[in-house]
């Protein structure tokens, strides 16, 4: 396969933390340029990795030559950004969350449709194998009927910069860091038929932001299923811990470990994984380069990110109304609201 020509946009934790590193170990794509709009920074950058910097997209794109791009932006810079690259026939991968609400989810799903481009939202938990390990034990659980999802950590300031506020972030704790867990609840076990949210602003009285810093998510299926969910960006210790309790087993996954206990608790079998994040970040590139080339299919189209977007969205209307949401009626009667076929 002929290298993809690739550029970073978005010189945040994301983008040099794992992007940018990545790009550098792919099989299939090559780092061109970056873009950020610290121009500061870009130079630094521009001078380390020896390629081209600018401090706008749109000149990026007028400039480089490209078939990619991959974006790490603060929420509110997406729009811009993909209705940009779209006009330009480039395809996107791009940090989550897919959008903010439903609304800019169609209009991004549009974008790419009419402009026959893929646009893919990095879950790298996708590409790790403790993740993936779960399918293969599942069955040795019997019929799941409980999970229990915590993703916790501390950081003083959940109230600074632009994820303190929830008209340029979407959201807080559910639509950044929950980002990632709604994602594992999908993929595990598809989007629920009913979700009850409860969040707050608490962690730091009287500093003016809105988007939640803790939530609490109570989610059931149809089959019987249930489970609940707690997010916090100011809850030490850092703690991401999924487990899942069937009639035969317990699966409990965290970062870097999965292991299957018998139902009294006591281990059965484990996997331990290190430095299994960064080769994830390569083979979520690697894999974005052959949906490109049509070699894959693409497991995070705009299409099925619009669950993730309605599972939002609903806990977002089940706080304001004080009662459950369906996410799959409210993702279907908000597409028929448009007059859209986009099913």
């Amino acid at each position: 396969m002929e290298n993809l020509k690739s550029a970073v946009i978005g010189l945040g934790h994301q983008g040099l933390g794992y992007h940018v590193p990545a790009l550098k170990d792919s099989r299939f794509a090559t780092l061109e340029a970056i873009c950020d709009i610290d121009g500061d920074k870009l130079k630094e950058w521009q001078d380390k990795l020896k390629v081209p910097g600018f401090t706008s997209y749109v000149e990026l794109f007028d400039s480089i030559d490209l078939d990619f791009i991959i974006v790490a932006t603060p929420h509110e810079e997406y729009g811009r950004i993909i209705e940009e690259a779209s006009k330009r026939h480039l395809h996107i991968l791009k940090e989550k969350p897919f959008a903010r609400n439903l609304e800019e989810a169609l209009f991004f799903k549009r974008l790419c449709d009419e402009n026959d481009i893929k646009l893919m939202t990095t879950l790298q938990r996708r590409f790790n194998p403790i993740y993936t390990t779960f399918f293969q034990l599942k069955d040795q659980i019997g019929e799941p009927f409980f999970v229990e999802i915590k993703y916790t950590l501390f950081v003083d300031n959940p109230h600074e910069g632009w994820r303190g506020q929830r008209n340029s972030a979407g959201g807080g704790c559910i639509i950044d860091m929950g980002y990632h867990m709604i994602d594992m609840i999908i993929w595990y076990f598809g989007l629920p038929d009913n979700l009850h949210a409860e969040f707050s602003s608490k962690a730091k009285p009287g500093e003016g932001y809105d988007a939640e810093d803790t939530a609490s998510i109570l989610f059931q299926y149809e089959d019987g299923l249930h489970g609940s969910m707690l997010l916090s960006r100011y809850y030490p210790p850092k703690t991401e811990q999924i487990k899942v309790i069937g009639d035969r087993g317990i699966i409990e996954v965290d970062r870097g470990h999965i292991r299957r206990l018998r139902n009294n608790g006591e281990e059965a079998e484990s996997l331990t994984r290190k430095h299994s994040w960064p080769v994830a970040a390569t083979n979520q590139i690697d894999y974005f380069c052959r949906v490109i080339k049509g070699e894959k299919e693409n497991m995070g189209d705009p299409e099925y990110h619009l669950q993730h977007v309605s599972f939002i969205d609903a806990c977002y209307k089940s706080r304001r109304e004080g009662n459950y949401i369906n996410p799959k009626k409210l993702l279907v009667d908000f597409v028929k609201s448009r007059g859209k076929n986009e099913f």
